[in-house]
């Protein structure tokens, strides 16, 4: 009788340690289901930062689209005003030359001229109208220079307007480009963070899968423990009954006067490209060409084409280290993409003179000499005055 009743002692007991399994198994898979939860939260934020993120990307691109198309056009602009900053400086030029032989032509034959005219005034209202036009050819020379100069001021400031507008440009792409790069970097980094969301996502629902499952067996062993329990408390009773026992087991990323005809700037080199429409080299499109092109070796000697008045000898970013010439009369000659300038501007250079070197600089795809003649202003097919 106490046998059987230390038998089914350790049957309760047993069943017992089932049934303390449950509950914990129960508060793992509760936890895991919260965490489930807080992980599909996190990732749904995550994603939602990053198409902010991704318009924002967007909306930066688009404006920096927008800045580098503006400075191509203020780059045209800037290109457009110095051709004029030099036509300003030309016609300054023309009207100084101009003055000076007028005031030297004064000063070699003195004042006799004047006087012999004012002499031959037949009244006094003569010579006042012969003294006035006198005096208004000295005026009209000294308005003109001035016209001239106001002019070529205006241009250079409008040019200095237009370059410190395009580098405003320069400096709103730069940060532009910084945004973009931060943005990226925020991109990449959200990213890494939703795949990381992701696979813990995965992980932890793997576990709560493993969690139901192992709870889900369990319970099926606590209630195969119980009913082994209950059929073993039976036996127990009736040995006990009946005197005898049974037992069980179980387990568990920049003058002088020109002739007017031209010698040849690089002697003995090849035309290369023609004047007027061509290919353009480096935008795959029909373009204009204001000159000819001189294939010569890097480095080749240029000669000033004729006598004339250094007025620009400077860097640009499309015609690289560039020289004009005025030889007066409204003729003007270029010198385009020289490796080096052996002139100043306000020089004057003399036919033949050396005034730099065959280069590549600016837009150019190898070393040749772009050559332009400007007549009034206009461009001109140079081989009409060589």
């Amino acid at each position: 009788m106490i046998r059987g009743k230390k038998i089914l002692g350790a049957l309760l007991a047993f069943t017992l340690c089932f049934s303390m399994v449950i509950p914990a198994q129960a508060d793992d898979i509760s936890d895991a289901k919260k965490k489930q939860q807080e992980l599909e939260k996190q990732k749904n934020t995550a994603e939602a930062e990053k198409s902010e993120l991704s318009s924002e990307l967007d909306s930066i691109v688009s404006k920096m689209e927008k800045t580098q198309s503006d400075l191509t056009a203020k780059e045209t602009e800037i290109n457009d005003a110095e051709t004029e900053l030099v036509t300003a400086k030309a016609n300054e030029d023309d009207q100084y030359q101009t003055m000076k032989l007028r005031i030297k032509y004064m000063y070699e034959n003195g004042s006799n001229e004047f006087l012999e005219i004012l002499m031959e005034a037949n009244s006094i209202a003569d010579l006042l109208n012969k003294a006035e036009y006198i005096n208004k050819i000295s005026q009209c020379d000294r308005e003109l220079l001035v016209e001239y100069e106001d002019t070529r001021k205006d241009v250079e400031n409008r040019e200095n307007a237009l370059k410190k507008e395009y580098a405003e440009l320069e400096s709103l792409q730069d940060e532009l480009a910084g945004e973009q790069a931060n943005v990226e970097k925020l991109l990449a980094d959200k990213n890494i963070q939703i795949n990381n969301l992701t696979s813990e996502i995965s992980s932890n629902a793997d576990k709560l899968k493993q969690l139901i499952a192992e709870a889900e067996a369990a319970e099926a062993r606590r209630k195969e423990a119980e009913a082994t329990a209950a059929a073993q408390a039976a036996q127990a009773a009736a040995a006990a009954s009946s005197g005898t026992s049974s037992s069980g087991n179980t387990s568990s990323n920049a003058s002088a006067t020109g002739t007017g005809s031209l010698t040849h700037p690089v002697p003995g080199a090849a035309i290369t490209s023609g004047f007027g429409g061509r290919v353009a080299p480096t935008a795959g499109a029909t373009t204009g060409h204001d000159g000819i092109d001189y294939g010569a070796g890097y480095g080749a000697a240029v000669y000033a084409a004729d006598s004339g008045t250094v007025i620009t000898a400077q860097y640009n970013s499309a015609r690289g280290n560039y020289i004009v010439i005025n030889h007066g009369n409204g003729m003007q000659t270029w010198y385009q993409h020289l490796s080096s300038m052996n002139v100043t501007v306000g020089q004057t250079v003399a036919r033949g003179q050396m005034i730099g070197n065959v280069g590549t600089t600016g837009i150019s795809t190898g070393p040749h000499l772009h050559f332009e003649v400007h007549v009034n202003g206009v461009p001109v097919n140079p081989l009409n005055y060589l």
